[in-house]
C-alpha cells in the first residue's frame, strides 16, 4: 500500500502584495544569459548594472581598511543612523565635491541605495498617494507598488536624451506626493541640463508655496545621484539643492559608494535631506535592520577622508569606463554609417550607453520575421552572442527599440569583437 503525498505549496495563500509582485526583469534576462553560458556558449553579457571585480576592483586602500576593521573586531551593531565617523566623512565629501552643506544629523547610512529608496517611499508616501516618474528608469514602478501608491509614468524620448522636462511633469504636479528623478540616469547614462533641472525645481517650489498656504503635505523630490561622480568628458552633474537652495526642504538624495567605487557588494549607501524626514527614515531602517556593516562603514569613512586616494581612484575608473563607452559609441556610429539600422546616444555618465536596434519587421536568414522587441533581443543574443537590456524592462513601451548597454563587466579588448559580432548578425537580416 502506498501513500500519495500531495504538494500543496502552489495552493498556499499569501498577501495580495506578494501574490502580485513582479520580479526584476533584468535579473530574469540575466538568468537566461547565464543558462547559455552554462551550456558552453561564449556570451558577451552587457546586461547587469554591476562591475566584474576582476576588471573593476574596489580601491586597494578601501579593501585593506575593511580587512583592518574586521581584524579590529568591528563586528557588532553599527549606530542606527550610521557610524558618526562615516556621516562626518560623507558630510565633508558632499561639501568639498558637491557644494552641498549637510550636517551629520541630516545624513543617514544604509546597506546600499535600495533600502534608502524603500525608506524614502515609506517615509513620504501614503497608500493611494501618487508618485510621478519618467520611464525608462530603474525600479520606481516596483517601489511604488510596494508602497500601494498610484504611479504616473512619463515616457521620455531620445529628443531629450530620455531626460524628463518641466513640461512633462507639469500636468501631474498638483496631484503628486513624490517625484522620483535620477541623474545620471539609469538606464541611459545621460544627465540633466542645468536649465531643465532648474525649471523642474521652480515647478516644485511653486507648487509647494500653494500647499504651504493650504496646510497640506508638500511635494517631495527623490533625487537619485548614485552615479554623480562618474561623469565623462565635458558633462557636468547638477543637483536641485545647489541650483535652488530652497529645494533643500523638499529633496531626499540617494547616494553611496556602489557605483563610484565599483563597490556594489560592499553595501554602503546614504541619503541626505530635511532633518525630520531623515529621522523618520532612520526609524524605518531601524525596524528593517538594513544597516551597512559596521566594518565597511568605518573603512569607507577612512577611505573617503583620504581625498588623494579617492580622487586618484575616480580618475582611473572614469577613464577606464569612458574608454569602453566611447569605443562602443564609435562602433555603433560605424555600423550606422554602413547602413545598418542602429544608433547610439553619445555617452555622458555612469556605466551605460543608450543604443538602438530598429530591426522590427526585418527577416532573418531562415525567414523568421522580427515582429517584437523580444524577437530583436533574442536575435541579438542568439546570433551576435550579445546580451542587452531593452528599455521596456525599465518601464518604457514594449515596442521601444532602445536598449541599455552596460560596460561594468566588459574588457576593453572585447569592444571590437562585440561590434564585429553585431555586424555579422546584422548582415544576415533582410
Amino acid at each position: 500500500m502506498s501513500t500519495t503525498v500531495v504538494d500543496k505549496n502552489n495552493d498556499l495563500k499569501v498577501s495580495k502584495l506578494a501574490e502580485n509582485i513582479i520580479g526584476s526583469e533584468i535579473i530574469k534576462l540575466a538568468a537566461e544569459v547565464n543558462e547559455k553560458i552554462k551550456q558552453g556558449e561564449k556570451i558577451y553579457n552587457l546586461t547587469i548594472g554591476d562591475f566584474n571585480p576582476k576588471v573593476f576592483p574596489i580601491p586597494t586602500d578601501l579593501k585593506q581598511a575593511i580587512i583592518d576593521a574586521y581584524e579590529d573586531g568591528q563586528t557588532n551593531y553599527p549606530a542606527a543612523d550610521g557610524m558618526l565617523e562615516l556621516r562626518q566623512a560623507v558630510s565633508k565629501l558632499l561639501k568639498d565635491r558637491g557644494n552641498l552643506d549637510y550636517k551629520t544629523d541630516e545624513i543617514v547610512i544604509a546597506g546600499g541605495a535600495r533600502p534608502i529608496i524603500y525608506a524614502i517611499f515609506k517615509a513620504l508616501v501614503d497608500p493611494g498617494d501618487t508618485v510621478v516618474f519618467p520611464v525608462p528608469s530603474w525600479n520606481n514602478n516596483h517601489y511604488t507598488y510596494l508602497n500601494n501608491a498610484k504611479q504616473v509614468l512619463i515616457e521620455t524620448s531620445p529628443s531629450t536624451k530620455f531626460m524628463p522636462t518641466a513640461a512633462d511633469l507639469k500636468p501631474h504636479i498638483n496631484t503628486a506626493t513624490l517625484i522620483a528623478l535620477c541623474s545620471p540616469l539609469n538606464p541611459t547614462g545621460t544627465t540633466f541640463r542645468k536649465n531643465d533641472l532648474e525649471e523642474i525645481c521652480d515647478l516644485i517650489l511653486e507648487e509647494n508655496e500653494k500647499r504651504e498656504l493650504a496646510g497640506v503635505k508638500p511635494l517631495y523630490l527623490m533625487y537619485d545621484q548614485i552615479y554623480w561622480e562618474l561623469t565623462h568628458g565635458e558633462t557636468t552633474h547638477y543637483n536641485p539643492v545647489v541650483l535652488r537652495p530652497a529645494m533643500k526642504n523638499y529633496t531626499l538624495f540617494v547616494d553611496g559608494i556602489s557605483k563610484s567605487l565599483a563597490a556594489t557588494g560592499v553595501r554602503v549607501g546614504w541619503s541626505m535631506g530635511p532633518k525630520k524626514v531623515i529621522e523618520k527614515i532612520k526609524s524605518i531602517l531601524t525596524h528593517v535592520g538594513a544597516w551597512a556593516p559596521k566594518a565597511e562603514q568605518l573603512a569607507t569613512a577612512t577611505f573617503l577622508n583620504n581625498s588623494a586616494s579617492y580622487v586618484a581612484f575616480l580618475d582611473t575608473i572614469k577613464r577606464n569606463i569612458n574608454d569602453r563607452l566611447v569605443g562602443f559609441y564609435n562602433g555603433f556610429q560605424g555600423l550606422k554609417s554602413d547602413g545598418f539600422k542602429v544608433d547610439a546616444i553619445a555617452p555622458e555618465a555612469a556605466i551605460y550607453l543608450t543604443v538602438q536596434f530598429s530591426l522590427h519587421g526585418q527577416t532573418t536568414s531562415d525567414g523568421t520575421v522580427l515582429k517584437t522587441t523580444q524577437d530583436v533581443t533574442k536575435y541579438i543574443l542568439d546570433e551576435a552572442k550579445v546580451a542587452l537590456v531593452p528599455f521596456y524592462a525599465f518601464g518604457a513601451s514594449t515596442d521601444s527599440s532602445w536598449y541599455r548597454l552596460s560596460v561594468g563587466t566588459c574588457k576593453l579588448e572585447d569592444v571590437d569583437s562585440i561590434i564585429e559580432n553585431l555586424r555579422v548578425a546584422l548582415k544576415k537580416l533582410n
